[in-house]
């Protein structure tokens, strides 16, 4: 593909918190997450050379492909098409690692988002007569693998930008500076990253690129995706234990214990979605900001879910820590996400003084925590950046 002009392309996708649902949400129930105001940002340029580049600072990688050499190496792969593409195999992904100078049996984060990255670019680019040469950069507010969604706002951000390239989406001019697109299209960038998620995860639910494509806040169930038109103003606080984890791992770790002790694992799973539908009930009937009694019955329910992730074996001791310290405060706190370390929320009540807060704030850094950002759920989805 070959272009008269530069183009360059700036997209932002948000992070998210899973507030209730995660693993279960993997067996069928229902889980509830919202978008965090913590968005990773992404600049694709044309090259006038013959190469594609890959830049993500956050975790070291700069790979450049010869377009040649990757025209050839992949042409046997299949993607499905743009408008109905089909998950990489394992096959696939082998190749694509061989390709990239990858060792097979290696899994980490950073090395399968070069996967996801060449099978996105080749899925979507493949139909046309000629690859483009392109340089992406994308940085993010995001830690990388703390369970706010790093991999997924990758993903949907490199979905948006190489479709919007490619011709197949059409942005719609919004005012503040940005554009979106319609639901037809968001659907088709959703469709691809949740497939760069795969490569990167192996079996994800696909809620971290649905709340990062669509925004605001949704419950999903089955892989069915529902807006949640009322939901109250919540203030959180971000706690990174600067434990690292694999989602790949703990996923597979809570399927071997369901498979092995499915009498135990199940009446746990009902539980959790127990706590997702009631926490759905007390937003419908909420107002823009919840009333004392509605926090205090939110706060057990974000207890009662923690304990339950603990029994799934997803919990670590500096989870448990937080959640201590937070009800040494009077807060309630859980994590979010995979689990195994990451990232854990702690709600904030609206009445909390700046000065409580800070006591609270020093109290978690005085024990190593990394807490950097204090932030309100919900907000807009992936974005053009105008």
């Amino acid at each position: 593909m070959t272009t008269s002009q530069p183009v360059e392309i700036r997209i932002s996708a948000p992070g998210k918190v899973i507030l209730h649902g995660e693993h279960a949400v993997v067996y069928g129930k229902a889980a509830i997450a919202a978008t965090l105001n913590l968005r990773s940002h992404l600049t694709l340029k044309t090259r006038l050379d013959s190469m594609i580049q890959l830049e993500l600072p956050d975790v070291n990688i700069n790979e450049e492909f010869s377009v040649a050499a990757l025209q050839e190496g992949l042409q046997s792969i299949d993607c499905g098409s743009v408008h109905d593409p089909i998950p990489a195999s394992e096959e696939v992904i082998s190749l694509i690692k061989k390709f990239a100078g990858i060792d097979i049996e290696n899994n980490e984060t950073r090395m399968l988002a070069i996967v996801a990255f060449l099978f996105i670019y080749y899925g979507i680019f493949k139909e046309k007569r000629e690859l483009p040469a392109i340089s992406v950069y994308i940085k993010s507010d995001l830690p990388v693998g703390a369970g706010l969604g790093s991999s997924a706002a990758f993903s949907v951000s490199l979905a948006a930008a190489i479709l919007q390239f490619a011709g197949y989406i059409d942005s719609i001019k919004e005012a503040e500076g940005a554009s979106t697109w319609s639901t037809s299209d968001k659907r088709k960038i959703n469709n691809w990253a949740f497939l760069g998620e795969k490569v990167i995860h192996g079996r994800p639910s696909g809620i971290d690129n649905s709340i990062s494509t669509y925004g605001g806040a949704l419950r999903m169930q089955n892989g069915e995706i529902t807006q949640l038109d009322k939901m109250p103003t919540l203030s959180v606080l971000l706690v990174n234990t600067k434990v690292p984890r694999s989602t790949m791992t703990l996923v597979a770790g809570v399927r071997q214990k369901y498979n092995l002790y499915p009498d135990v694992m199940e009446p746990i799973i009902n539980a959790v979605e127990a706590i997702t539908k009631r926490t759905e009930d007390l937003f419908k009937f909420s107002a823009d900001t919840m009333s004392p009694d509605d926090v205090k019955t939110l706060g057990d329910l974000i207890d009662l879910n923690q304990n339950l992730l603990n029994a799934m074996g997803v919990g670590h001791p500096t989870l448990d820590r937080i959640v201590a310290a937070a009800k040494k405060h009077g807060f309630y706190s859980k994590l979010t996400g995979a689990g195994g370390g990451g990232c854990a929320f702690v709600l904030i009540p609206p009445d909390t003084s700046d000065s409580h807060l800070q006591y609270f704030n020093q109290d978690l850094n005085d024990q190593g925590f990394d807490v950097r950002w204090k932030t309100t759920v919900g907000g807009q989805g992936v974005l053009r950046e105008l």
